[in-house]
């Protein structure tokens, strides 16, 4: 079965992300694709490569094992999917757990720099909260035929339908996006983004409110799963940000990291030991020099996904030095 191996191992990372669409959740897409190599490692003796490449047989197995997975189950949303935004930026902060909140993907989880840049406004996560909310089948024609660009005749094999069905699913699936589409968007200039995250970086570590909210565009939005709210303008954030500060304390430390394609930042706040402690994960959204939309997440299984060191010592490396 060394043949199988070498065929199939080069799809691992992109079935990943294709998974992760149908799912919302890193840590099931990990378990499909899981599934998805068990399940061709059985049919392997039966793969004719006259009818389909490795690649596409790969991923109708994939697909076909997530939708599956999704039956029955509710969709993972943001908290801007599950009403309006909060106005009292003072609102007891409270977690809801029971709510299967849509995870954040690490960049580092794709290895191939090439594949991640590869089509990464796909993953950016207010598009996958919008897929979330369609049916599993439309949602997979939709991934399959506007994100990975198979034809309607491939994804109707896929889907054992025919290439009128999927055409219609496609064109429902469309129309249920509210607006955003799948379609590649454009990238920022990355300099210019760079820019942007490192000034909001150096303002949050001094907590330097009035720094952050000049950074910020009016109709910004901040949601911070688990906790079903969220919060829209640079007068809530801002005021949300006093009480942060308020509450964890002024000093802090950002690293950079990144999630769905975005630049994302880790922070710590200062503990009652001197050190800094990880606190949250922010998945910025930045648009004409601005951040436009900030994804915190605190949940320790979300942090745990992007391999970040639990502390930081009190003092810097390159602190202390003559």
């Amino acid at each position: 079965m060394q043949d199988f191996a070498t065929r199939t191992e080069p799809h691992r990372r992109e079935l990943l992300a294709h998974c992760y669409r149908m799912l919302g959740s890193v840590h099931e897409a990990e378990d499909l694709v899981q599934e998805t190599l068990v399940r061709a490692w059985k049919a392997w003796a039966g793969y004719d490569p006259a009818r389909a490449s490795v690649r596409t047989w790969l991923y109708r197995i994939a697909t076909n094992a997530c939708l599956t997975a999704l039956e029955g189950r509710a969709r993972r949303p943001l908290p801007s999917g599950l009403g309006g935004p909060a106005g009292d930026p003072g609102a007891p902060l409270t977690p809801s757990f029971e709510i299967p909140w849509l995870q954040p993907f690490p960049d580092a989880r794709l290895d191939d720099p090439g594949l991640r840049l590869a089509r990464r406004g796909t993953l950016r996560l207010a598009l996958l909260a919008a897929m979330q909310t369609l049916p599993p089948k439309q949602r997979a024609v939709l991934i399959l035929r506007d994100v990975l660009e198979f034809s309607a005749a491939e994804v109707a094999g896929f889907l054992d339908t025919t290439p009128a069905a999927v055409n219609s699913a496609l064109q429902r699936a469309r129309a249920g996006l509210g607006g955003l589409s799948a379609d590649e968007v454009p990238e920022p200039d990355d300099t210019a983004v760079e820019a942007v995250v490192d000034r909001y970086l150096r303002a949050f570590e001094r907590a330097d409110v009035a720094g952050l909210v000049e950074l910020l565009t009016d109709d910004v939005v901040m949601e911070m799963p688990p906790v079903p709210l969220w919060f829209r303008g640079r007068g809530d954030y801002g005021r949300f940000l006093e009480r942060l500060f308020g509450m964890r304390g002024p000093e802090w430390r950002m690293t950079r990291t990144a999630a769905n394609g975005r630049p994302a930042l880790a922070a710590y706040c200062r503990d009652d030991a001197g050190g800094f402690r990880l606190h949250t994960l922010q998945v910025l959204a930045v648009r004409e020099g601005q951040v436009a939309h900030n994804v915190v997440f605190a949940d320790a299984d979300v942090l745990a996904l992007f391999d970040l060191p639990a502390a930081q010592p009190a003092a810097r490396a390159s602190e202390g030095r003559p």
